[in-house]
């Protein structure tokens, strides 16, 4: 399980080591097969142990190809996603592609998020992290399926 932000290097080969508190996770779960997609909401990559994105790909290639804004959200995805394996130093290369899609260059910021980890560039987080502070000092308005929880 993935939680808490990290700052994180990327070489100039594309490259970047992955927390050592994470590595034993993803060595044990999916034997250090990951795979990344851009995220349709956010300039930032979503990375999953290689068994939880099967899940998400079978939920999404299930979903009705009549409707265009499925169809385009299916070849998003899933024409972006690509397979990455964690090395013998802990590292992934991350697709060329990927980085310019999130606009990261070398400092970046990877997010846990349970299951999969988001990987942003430093700037793009810093600033939605203060606009999602701003938005949530004041009177928020709480989802329904939130207002049951007791932090």
């Amino acid at each position: 399980m993935f939680r808490g932000s990290n700052e994180i290097n990327i070489d100039a080969k594309g490259r970047m080591a992955i927390p050592a508190r994470y590595r034993a996770d993803i060595d044990e779960s999916c034997g250090g097969a990951l795979i990344a997609t851009i995220d349709v909401q956010d300039k930032c990559l979503l990375i999953y142990p290689l068994q939880e994105w099967e899940k998400i790909e079978e939920q999404i290639a299930q979903l009705p190809t009549f409707n265009p804004t499925t169809r385009k959200l299916q070849r998003i995805l899933i024409g972006h996603a690509r397979e990455m394996e964690l090395d013998g130093n802990g590292r992934i290369l991350i697709p060329p592609e990927l980085r310019q899609y999130a606009q990261l260059e070398k400092k970046v910021i990877l997010v846990g998020q349970r299951h999969r980890l988001e990987l942003w560039s430093e700037e793009n987080w810093n600033a939605g992290r203060e606009d999602w502070l701003a938005e949530t000092s004041g009177d928020l308005e709480i989802p329904e399926e939130m207002q049951s929880l007791s932090l």
